[in-house]
């Protein structure tokens, strides 16, 4: 935005006798993202442009168009117009920036290179350390508003613990700021968010399959459906989109082609009765129970599925796996993921997480009271 201001792209712009102030030419601005290598080509900066548009970035000056059109129509970013939602999670993002910006600008920072477990990590600080600098520089009044801000900028990915496993306390725990505010970031970012995961992790939970017959060289995986049926799956496709879906074809004798079906066949039809919002869940006197999971997975998996989110929910669980053994049902709502609070997070982040822990598996889950 600050660029296009400079490039003098986005100006006061007159139109059937009215003029708009502080807005660009839809087509201009395309021509701009391919000249300053943002978008390799039109398509894909319309694309770039769309997805600003569907996070309330920009929108079209008289609202007339819901979508991006590569046309000489005017839009306008919202920050500039004051219409930008500021919302709790966008205060809170733009906090822990504030926060970043402050701590890596001073000397002596706290935020250093540290080793745990023999394994370094960057932007590091101790839980207490951070309590102390942050009511040494007047950013909350006691310890107890230290420890809610930090428990804030953890639940929405700002700042971690070092492995993941711990929430955000008054000790001295190590955590690091998981996002780098000062790296130079390009548009194009925005359309390879889910990139890093690898495509057989996509686009169905990962580490809900479980193995027919544990054995060298097998290569078949066992999926399970909400009604328990049970399905074969060729191991080249790493996931149990097929059994999800309910397709009638139960057994594959051929291996499949790496191409995923349509969206629709990869989001079965949830288990939920109605949706249920995080605002219900957490509401004092809502008819849910929060319980401890502690899950020990095996040489395949955890056996269940996970779908939806904010709040994700547990679409299926194997009954012959270690979820169902540690007391896992359809149904439940997924608070937490080896001490992060997950309930702002879609499936396929909640996926990600699990993958790339630990083995023994510690989940909060909130059940509806019967």
């Amino acid at each position: 935005r600050l660029r296009l201001h400079d490039g003098k792209l986005i100006k006061d712009r007159r139109y059937h006798l009215r003029t708009y102030p502080n807005c660009f030419v839809a087509k201009e601005l395309t021509d701009w993202l391919i000249d300053h290598k943002e978008a390799p080509d039109r398509e894909t900066g319309i694309r770039l442009m769309q997805k600003l548009m569907d996070h309330y970035i920009i929108h079209h000056v008289c609202d007339e168009h819901s979508d991006y059109k590569d046309a000489k129509l005017l839009y306008r970013f919202r920050k500039d117009d004051g219409t930008f939602p500021l919302s709790k999670d966008v205060k809170v993002f733009m906090r822990g920036q504030s926060l970043y910006e402050k701590l890596v600008s001073v000397e002596e920072s706290i935020l250093k290179v540290r080793e745990e477990n023999s394994v370094k990590y960057q932007r590091t600080f101790l839980g207490s350390e951070m309590i102390d600098w942050l009511i040494q520089e007047g950013e909350v009044e006691n310890r107890q508003e230290a420890v809610e801000l930090g428990r804030a900028l953890l639940e929405h990915g700002i700042i971690q613990h070092v492995s993941n496993r711990h929430h955000f306390f008054d000790s001295d725990i190590l955590y690091q700021f998981w996002i780098n505010f000062r790296r130079r970031r390009r548009l194009t970012e925005l359309l390879n968010e889910n990139s890093s995961r690898a495509l057989s992790e996509s686009p169905d939970s990962p580490f809900c399959l479980r193995k027919l017959n544990p054995e060298p060289g097998n290569t078949s995986f066992l999926s399970v459906q909400t009604n328990k049926e049970i399905k074969v799956v060729s191991a080249v496709r790493r996931s149990s989109i097929t059994s999800l879906s309910g397709n009638s074809n139960a057994y594959f004798s051929a291996p499949p082609t790496l191409v995923f079906p349509p969206v629709a066949e990869c989001n079965p039809k949830s288990v939920l009765k109605r949706p249920v919002t995080n605002e219900e869940l957490l509401s004092p006197g809502a008819p849910y129970v929060k319980k401890t999971l502690t899950i020990v997975g095996d040489a395949v998996g955890w056996g269940f599925v996970v779908r939806g989110g904010r709040p994700c929910h547990i679409q299926a669980v194997d009954p012959g796996g270690p979820a169902a053994a540690a007391g896992m049902k359809v149904c439940q709502f997924v608070f937490s993921v080896n001490g992060v609070y997950v309930l702002h997070l879609d499936y396929q982040t909640i996926s990600s997480l699990i993958m790339t822990g630990p083995r023994t598996l510690v989940m909060e889950v909130m059940e509806a009271i019967e």
